[in-house]
């Protein structure tokens, strides 16, 4: 079956760190880029960070870059999504998701990307 399933999100304080982990199966993905993406209560999906396919691009969202770091381990087929110094607006279901485009690059627009996670909670608060 062809899936990607996220990992662990959870309660975490202002300051904090969390690492999210995206576990693929059912394809090879070392062919395709991918990508983390958020959505707030209220709020549109936006796109967080993306990786491409081997690991020479990536791209963070202006209000993310300098905390969170993506990287990929195709071996495992796994993906993860390491975040620091969290902050309140950080707090959204974060999901993982594949790019369509077989290109050697990456974007974190949302258009892009065609197969996601069911996503993980991720809440910071004191």
């Amino acid at each position: 079956q062809v899936q990607l399933v996220e990992s662990g999100g959870g309660l975490v304080q202002p300051g904090g760190s969390l690492r999210l982990s995206c576990s693929a199966s059912g394809f090879t993905l070392d062919t395709f880029a991918m990508g983390w993406l958020r959505q707030a209560a209220g709020k549109e999906r936006e796109g967080v960070a993306c990786i491409s396919n081997n690991n020479r691009v990536t791209y963070y969202a202006d209000s993310v870059e300098g905390r969170v770091t993506i990287s990929r381990d195709d071996a495992k087929k796994m993906g993860y999504l390491q975040m620091d110094s969290l902050e309140a607006e950080d707090s959204a279901v974060y999901y993982c998701a594949r790019d369509f485009r077989f290109v050697e690059s990456c974007s974190i627009s949302t258009s892009v990307y065609e197969l996601w996670g069911q996503g993980t909670q991720v809440t910071v608060s004191t």
